[in-house]
């Protein structure tokens, strides 16, 4: 797919076309950070997080609203084991097809869903990622209006059209360096491969001395630095 390796070009253009989102930690520190998207689902989200705690790895996972209602057995134990939880919006649909009523509404579900299956405050739960990754500067102002962070990427593998395991962990380990933040999927597209995956690439990094922290911290440390 062309994709693949038009996203490390385009990763500077964006980040300067929208400063205010983050779109990497800080390049001080050897830190990095790995995130899910589109679950939670009921077998590769389980089988994920057995690998992460395998290596007592905290990640982040930015979760659909309708599947947390589907699977919120599977948000608990997400949240209970010490992941950052963070929102995708309700269902997978661009944020620039929603007028302001309907994304403030599908940010809100979320949050309530997220509520109803862990406990976790809404008011805790404020960090977004925009499905597709497509925003507008429209959207940007919104986001902060209501106190959403938006959270983008440094590192897409592409995972999601599953063009094999081994292409997607070398690209993960080429692509990273200082601060970067990991796009992978639990869900319905790309959840199937996430677990094998993570498995290889998360001692890999390790033995390049990458320390792996969540989004709160990677967002602390950034306004430090």
């Amino acid at each position: 797919m062309v994709l693949g390796p038009l996203l490390p070009i385009l990763h500077p253009i964006l980040k300067s076309t929208f400063p205010n989102c983050l779109w990497q930690g800080n390049t001080q520190n050897s830190e990095i950070t790995l995130t899910f998207d589109d679950g939670p689902h009921p077998e590769y989200t389980p089988q994920l997080l057995e690998v992460l705690d395998k290596y007592r790895i905290k990640a982040n996972f930015f979760l659909l609203g309708i599947c947390v209602d589907r699977y919120p057995e599977v948000t608990k134990a997400i949240y209970e084991k010490g992941h950052w939880i963070c929102l995708h919006g309700y269902e997978h649909i661009s944020f620039p097809k929603l007028n302001p009523i309907q994304l403030k509404s599908s940010l809100e579900k979320t949050q309530l869903s997220i509520y109803n299956a862990c406990g976790l405050t809404t008011k805790s739960v404020c960090d977004v990622r925009p499905p597709y990754g497509i925003i507008l500067p429209e959207t940007i102002k919104l986001l902060e209006k209501w106190e959403y962070k938006t959270i983008m990427w440094s590192v897409v593998p592409v995972d999601w059209v599953r063009p094999g395991i081994s292409v997607v962990i070398n690209r993960v380990v080429q692509q990273t360096s200082n601060g970067s933040i990991i796009v992978l999927h639990d869900g319905c597209d790309g959840g199937q491969d996430v677990a094998k995956i993570v498995a290889e690439i998360i001692p890999i990094l390790l033995e390049k001395n990458y320390q792996f922290i969540t989004i709160d911290k990677m967002l602390s440390r950034k306004v430090k630095g």
